[in-house]
């Protein structure tokens, strides 16, 4: 299905632009900040030996990292929608729990069983193993749309099960997978915590240093706007290796039975990424609580009010980023052309940014403009909405992609305006992806630390504050209960996900 080279409704191009607005205030900051940086000092500093090493150790995580999410997530994917398991629903659940768990935490309790874990190889496997759902969910979700008959043509003309996907299956697919590991690169680019804790330094970290030291704050925007400039290219890169949706409205694919160590194999494969980015950090936390025996010790009201924060702001971080991504998504799902591109590629930026570099940008923002909104709970669910915005922005581009235009062209023929028609046919077939989208910022926002530490209004404090105050003085055990509450509660968004799955595809 091709986009339309029409001309796109003014009103929609006008809260594309209303969206790409809000969430470019983060970037305005660091340009605001590079640009008033002499040309000579600036220079300097990308020519540092040290900034160098930032930038290849940076670009090489984050490339390792989305591919071996790209591969493992599509694997993972192909297997739970094709292979006959005993619990399929399950799997799938399962499979999405690493979202539930930050980076930080992943790398804390692997240091707990391994302390000497640091580097490349423990960065790369860890941020692999919690990032692998954001490419097997919206795989998943797509490969439920594809036909089998294509695939079963082909087998019958002697392809093997593989190449029959490689080359029936992924073109319809490919779409939905880079979009995934598109934020697997931006979530690795900017991911702090579990490289600092694995000292593993990347240009994260170098932010974090000269933000810190007050005096070099230049330094610090300048690597932040070349974090941008990293993420614009591969944002770029992204659009031409996208490909177009292909739709079907042929029968699903049925599971194949396999046998018994094929079988095995494959819950090995869909089992990896929980066992090493769940199991064993929880594992380790769990030991830390059952040496200290901190049950007894738990403040049960302070961890009920951080855990009601969390839910709180997570809810309304995932509606406003929705609301801010809809707009932008339906735009470049439906309509061509290089300025709409740019718009887009504007959308995923802020998702480079360092959640220090957006808080600091609000702060600075709040301040100057809106003093009466700082330290609110505003700022700080609008921070969340600019950072996680595009985990919306892909899915919801892809679910209106996948909804035909021919549909909405006949509820305009029986007399319905062009945003009426688009509410009522566009919309709820892709409500599914949307609230993967929506799912997915909730989730992320249940985990975010920088930002939340910069915007939070006071005394109000979120289970990632909580866990991070407690790790870094040291209260390791005293951090165990608010780490397994953190991983309780963003687990019921990722059940959801699962639900959302199951009853789009009982009404096929």
């Amino acid at each position: 299905m091709t986009r339309a080279a029409r001309a796109a409704p003014r009103w929609l191009v006008v809260l594309s632009l209303l969206s790409v607005s809000l969430v470019s205030i983060p970037l305005v900051y660091v340009v605001w900040r590079a640009v008033d940086v002499p040309l000579s000092e600036f220079t300097t500093v990308l020519m540092r030996p040290r900034v160098q090493e930032l930038t290849v150790n940076t670009l090489g995580l984050s490339l390792a990292v989305a591919l071996s999410a790209l591969l493992l997530g599509v694997v993972i994917a192909a297997l739970l929608s094709r292979v006959r398991f005993r619990a399929a629903a399950s799997l799938l659940l399962i499979s999405a729990l690493p979202l539930a768990v930050p980076s930080y935490l992943a790398s804390y309790g692997w240091l707990v069983v391994i302390p000497g874990l640091n580097g490349f190889v423990p960065s790369w496997l860890l941020l692999t193993a919690v990032t692998v759902p954001y490419v097997t969910l919206p795989v998943a979700a797509a490969l439920r749309g594809t036909s089998a008959e294509g695939e079963a043509v082909a087998r019958t003309l002697g392809l093997g099960p593989l190449r029959a996907f490689v080359e029936v299956t992924w073109p319809q697919v490919r779409p939905a997978a880079v979009a995934g590991a598109l934020l697997v690169f931006l979530y690795t680019l900017s991911d702090f915590g579990l490289v600092a804790m694995l000292r593993f330094e990347t240009l994260t970290w170098g932010i974090q240093q000269s933000f810190a030291a007050s005096f070099d704050r230049s330094q610090a925007a300048i690597l932040a706007l070349l974090l941008v400039v990293i993420a614009l290219v591969v944002v770029a890169a992204e659009r031409s290796a996208r490909g177009q949706v292909v739709t079907s409205r042929a029968k699903l694919a049925t599971r194949e039975p396999v046998g018994v160590v094929s079988r095995a194999l494959a819950l090995l494969i869909v089992l990896a990424p929980p066992l090493v980015g769940v199991v064993a950090p929880l594992t380790g936390l769990g030991v830390r609580l059952l040496e200290a025996e901190t049950l007894r010790e738990i403040d049960f009201s302070r961890l009920g009010l951080a855990t009601g924060a969390t839910i709180a702001v997570s809810a309304l971080a995932a509606l406003v980023a929705l609301i801010i991504a809809l707009p932008l998504a339906a735009l470049a799902a439906r309509y061509s052309g290089r300025w709409v591109g740019s718009l887009e590629t504007l959308g995923y930026l802020p998702h480079a940014l360092p959640g220090i570099v957006v808080g600091l940008s609000l702060v600075f923002f709040s301040l100057a403009v809106l003093p009466p909104l700082y330290q609110t709970t505003a700022v700080l669910v609008f921070a969340y909405a600019v950072l996680f915005m595009p985990k919306a922005l892909g899915t919801a581009r892809s679910s209106i992609e996948g909804v035909s235009p021919d549909l909405v062209n006949v509820a305009r023929t029986l007399g319905a305006r062009p945003f009426s028609a688009w509410a009522r046919v566009t919309l709820p077939l892709a409500l599914p992806g949307l609230g993967i989208g929506a799912l997915l910022v909730a989730i992320a926002t249940m985990k975010e630390l920088p930002a939340t530490l910069l915007l939070r209004p006071t005394g109000v404090n979120t289970l990632a504050t909580e866990l991070w105050s407690r790790t870094s003085a040291g209260e390791f055990a005293g951090a165990a209960p608010y780490a397994a509450i953190l991983v309780l509660v963003a687990a019921i968004p990722a059940m959801i996900l699962s639900g959302v799955r199951r009853t789009a595809k009982e009404e096929l």
